[in-house]
């Protein structure tokens, strides 16, 4: 068969690209290489292209999260309209872990203790009175001018305090400004917040980034030595090449593709251009996955498994369905 796209095993000469599930078992993995609060970088070694994007795709879109929905404003003096204070209160993450609520009907305007969690955000701006006369600095003159999600408290739906006692419902961040006050003015909204999912509204997307890159492979076709090596060495990110003293010679050597960031600086140069040879290794995924903080990110990366696994359990349902019938 001829054909011109990557669609169909075969087509890259000495590269045997046909599934196999003996082969496939034999060589995936996962290496988790950093971890370091809300970030997690890991490889997915083994796997084709369409395999990494549904992971990307599931993280960005279908691992739920609970978010503001709806927002009751009962008074709203600020300089900040209705509209544009309930959108600014959706987008702050909340840390409540998902898993432990259900997604609410739809229809249902009443939220209960299993779907809906409740928060009110009621705050006004005085004056402080022992200010000085000559101040000019708001946060000398005034009480409560900034409103901060850290003003945003968590009100028990039903008996919510007996299923979770010992839960911490809050913003994920108590620093995120919402809105400036001055004297008179206040804030007094209660919020709804659901189960939903990015696919939905990007206020539930899990992460603040998924991406994944192809493992760089580089390979010096010949020996570079001395002056030609340290100019090499500029042409790629730091660590990716170095340089080795062999017999008072400066020799370059790889040390590290993965570090690189694939500039092709290396073809400006017209006698390095045929000594390198630059090239990705296709089954090799480097995985990035930066938490907004509602649930670490390992945690987000199994929960994307297990949907996959169950996408793929109803699509055998339904091929099973269709062989019955």
């Amino acid at each position: 068969m001829q054909v011109h796209t990557t669609d169909f095993p075969g087509n890259y000469p000495g590269y045997e690209d046909a599934w196999d599930q003996r082969r496939f078992e034999e060589a995936f993995r996962v290496d988790v290489i950093r971890e370091e609060g809300d970030t997690l970088e890991f490889d997915m070694v083994g796997i084709d292209a369409a395999i990494a994007n549904a992971f990307r795709r599931i993280l960005l879109a279908e691992v739920p999260t609970m978010a503001v929905e709806k927002v009751f404003v009962y008074n709203n003096t600020s300089i900040v309209q209705d509209e544009i204070l309930a959108h600014r209160l959706g987008l702050i993450p909340i840390r409540a872990d998902p898993r432990l609520f259900e997604y609410r009907n739809q229809g249902d305007q009443e939220g209960t203790e299993i779907d809906t969690l409740q928060f009110q955000l009621k705050i006004k701006c005085k004056r402080n009175p022992q200010a000085a006369k000559e101040s000019s600095d708001p946060d000398e003159l005034y009480f409560n001018h900034k409103v901060y999600s850290k003003h945003m408290t968590w009100v028990p739906l039903g008996n919510q305090t007996d299923l979770f006692p010992d839960a911490d419902f809050r913003p994920v961040h108590d620093d995120i400004l919402i809105a400036l006050l001055r004297p008179g003015q206040e804030i007094d909204v209660l919020m709804h917040c659901v189960k939903g999912i990015g696919k939905d509204h990007a206020k539930f997307s899990p992460v603040a980034t998924a991406s994944y890159r192809l493992l760089p492979d580089i390979t010096l076709l010949q020996p570079i030595e001395d002056e030609a090596a340290e100019t090499l060495q500029k042409c790629f990110s730091p660590g990716v090449i170095e340089i080795q003293n062999i017999n008072g010679k400066k020799v370059a050597r790889v040390a590290n593709a993965r570090l690189d960031t694939f500039s092709r600086e290396v073809f400006r140069h017209e006698g390095l251009k045929n000594l390198v040879r630059l090239a990705r290794v296709r089954n090799h995924y480097i995985f990035s996955v930066e938490s907004t903080g509602i649930l670490p990110p390992d945690v987000l990366v199994s929960e994307a498994i297990k949907i996959l696994m169950g996408k793929c359990q109803r699509f055998l349902n339904e091929l099973d369905s269709v062989s019955m019938e």
